[in-house]
């Protein structure tokens, strides 16, 4: 994957890859660690809650210290994106209440192809036969190096199965939601956490109450230590702060196909440490997912490439090079 446009953009886009990068293998980790313990892992929603409020917060107090201006595009558009960024995080972290974490990860790689589909459907945007290629080996290579841990210690559900289902497609639009919401209402990566976390709470609020996961979720976490409820929590909600805004600003510098590319390698660093945190046994399959990651890198870049000199080649000649 090779940056393009000025040295500023790309000292940029290695930042954001960097902030990525370290902020989700927190939150992989602090993810795990929490739907391994028991009793809190069959309170997935409320989880999510706790996260949407603290996002909200954060978001909010980032506004108010950086004094950041706020478009002027109605509430009402962020919506939409509340409802998609519920379904992705809501769906994905309550799937783990019935799915192991490699197989939770499994599908959660595999929304590459979706996102480029939905560029397509919503941006109409046109791919080369190379990135399709490049998307495909590193979804590959994630499942692959995924299925291996699962077929080792599978725990399947088909509820899970289908949660995690309807996360990949909320994941599917989200990203392409963002970038044109973004682009076309020049709307700040703070700004579109803050919004559309902010309706997201009061949404999912109103569903745990009428489930009555919220009661149950709340009186939990009060007969049980905060070390072990709330600040694995607060930990999670705030790596996921920090990498939802470096994603967001990503997909504002580039496009929301480089940063799900970017993200979706990121899944195979995760495994790798979830492999030191939490030992599980090898096999070779891990070494055949790997280098279809690689593959796919190496596809990307090319692809970059090819791309970059023929929009050099169909550059007009002007006066001044003549």
């Amino acid at each position: 994957m090779v940056a393009s446009g000025s040295a500023a953009d790309r000292r940029l886009f290695y930042i954001y890859v960097v902030g990525i990068f370290v902020s989700y293998l927190i939150y992989g980790y602090v993810q795990e660690l929490m739907f391994r313990t028991k009793g809190l892992k069959q309170f997935g929603w409320y989880i999510t809650l706790v996260q949407f409020v603290l996002y909200t917060i954060f978001s909010w107090t980032h506004l108010k210290v950086q004094k950041i201006s706020v478009s002027k595009v109605p509430l009402t558009t962020f919506f939409g994106i509340a409802i998609v960024t519920v379904g992705t995080m809501g769906l994905s972290n309550s799937s783990l209440t019935y799915l192991n974490y490699p197989t939770q990860v499994v599908f959660k790689s595999s929304k590459l192809i979706p996102v480029m589909i939905g560029g397509v459907l919503i941006q109409k945007k046109k791919y080369r036969l190379l990135d399709y290629t490049a998307s495909g080996m590193l979804s590959l290579g994630l499942i692959v190096f995924t299925l291996a841990d699962v077929q080792l210690s599978p725990r399947y559900n088909s509820k899970g199965l289908v949660l995690i289902s309807l996360a990949l497609c909320a994941d599917a639009v989200i990203g392409n939601v963002q970038e044109k919401v973004m682009r076309v209402g020049n709307v700040g990566t703070v700004e579109m956490v803050h919004k559309s976390y902010m309706i997201g709470t009061v949404l999912i609020f109103l569903w745990t109450i009428l489930t009555g996961e919220f009661g149950e979720a709340f009186v939990f976490c009060s007969e049980h230590h905060f070390a072990d409820t709330y600040f694995p929590m607060t930990m999670f909600a705030l790596s996921g702060y920090v990498g939802v805004n470096f994603v967001l600003s990503l997909v504002k510098l580039r496009d929301a196909l480089t940063a799900v590319t970017v993200t979706t390698l990121r899944k195979g660093a995760t495994m790798i440490l979830s492999f030191v945190f939490f030992p599980k046994p090898f096999t070779v399959h891990y070494l055949w997912g790997g280098a279809l990651i690689m593959g796919g890198l190496a596809v990307q870049n090319y692809a970059k490439l090819q791309a970059k000199k023929q929009a050099l080649q169909l550059l007009p000649i002007s006066s001044n090079r003549i």
